[in-house]
């Protein structure tokens, strides 16, 4: 039989004690990631980048942090996800439908044709200033970290029902399901009509007339299905197609300087992984849609500056006198993707 004595007594509370700290040490945390879209690695981008982050994170942190998915919107639509993601220790994937709202002015990385491939995109977003500055004013305005920006389809086309759209005059009269009022006003500028429609009610409002033409990279047109209900795509590479990563603030503020350096790291090779394979296949993609009956249209260099010269005015007014974004704004993003000549307009 054992005697327990005042310094037996200190000595298992002590003992108890570290234990339960090592313990704690060693416990994984376990951090939710939320964005849209289904859980397939083949027809959604942002899928893709979410599961080859979480890989890595358990990987560079061995295992210290976890990653439990959410894909599909299973913990809220777009303004319900920020409101947790600022609030609670998460990551959230947003949209521009959830990142507007608190930061409009990234609306600007969004003027039409700014980028005339990839590498110029890349660019933009990886190591301009206008870039660093929304990162800054996002954590300035409600403390959330912008981890990074997610390649989630290439770039956007337009697709219609009724005519092969070559030129601007090629809009006249259409309606056109829009993602948000950015895409209304290009629209306007081309002499069609635009209406804000929810992604989840785009193939029928194609289906019934509603609209008659929509407009996404082909990731997303064959992932909602549109080439059943649409008939031309017209390869304008009008708007690279991004979401954007985004992490709670005191969670993140709060991790060692080791674990931060693995998230950053595994969100720069999550990121790299999913630009390699968006890009090595959008001549795939587009192949399919050919293939399922959609009529291809390539517009020459000419018919492309004409989309331009007509859409590139029209959506920077709207950003200055609709959204009342501040010109400086617009002048460093145009500096950034090395087309400043646009600011004579």
């Amino acid at each position: 039989m054992r005697i327990l004595t005042p310094r037996n007594v200190l000595l298992a509370a002590v003992t108890t004690g570290m234990m339960a700290t090592v313990s704690l040490a060693n416990a994984a945390t376990t951090l939710n990631l939320s964005y849209n879209g289904p859980p397939d690695t083949d027809k959604n981008a942002v899928h893709l980048f979410a599961s080859n982050l979480k890989r890595l994170v358990e990987e560079k942190t061995d295992g210290d942090i976890q990653l439990k998915l959410y894909p599909n919107s299973m913990l809220g639509e777009e303004q319900e996800r920020m409101e947790q993601v600022i609030n609670t220790p998460s990551l959230n994937i947003a949209s521009f439908a959830g990142l507007s709202p608190i930061v409009p002015e990234i609306y600007v990385s969004a003027i039409p044709f700014l980028f005339e491939d990839y590498e110029a995109a890349h660019q933009f977003f990886d190591e301009g200033d206008y870039w660093n500055k929304v990162e800054d004013t996002l954590e300035e305005r409600t403390g959330a970290e912008l981890l990074g920006v997610i390649e989630e389809g290439g770039f956007l086309d337009f697709t219609n029902s009724k005519r092969p759209i070559s030129s601007p005059e090629d809009f006249e009269g259409l309606r056109f399901r829009a993602m948000d009022p950015s895409q209304v006003a290009l629209y306007e500028a081309f002499g069609a009509s635009g209406t804000p429609i929810p992604w989840t009610d785009t193939y029928m409002a194609l289906k019934t007339n509603v609209a008659d033409g929509q407009m996404n990279p082909p990731m997303y047109i064959i992932m909602g299905s549109l080439y059943e209900v649409q008939k031309y795509l017209t390869l304008a590479n009008v708007q690279y197609s991004d979401q954007f990563l985004i992490a709670n603030g005191e969670w993140y503020d709060d991790l060692s300087e080791e674990n931060r350096q693995a998230i950053e790291a595994a969100v720069q090779e999550a990121s790299e992984l999913n630009r390699e394979d968006v890009e090595k296949r959008v001549d795939e993609r587009i192949q399919f849609l050919a293939d399922q009956g959609m009529e291809v249209i390539e517009p020459t260099e000419d018919e492309l500056a004409a989309f331009r010269e007509k859409g590139q005015p029209a959506y920077i007014e709207w950003l200055t006198d609709e959204q009342g974004i501040d010109r400086a704004w617009i002048e460093m993003a145009l500096e950034d993707a090395g087309q400043s000549d646009l600011l004579a307009n």
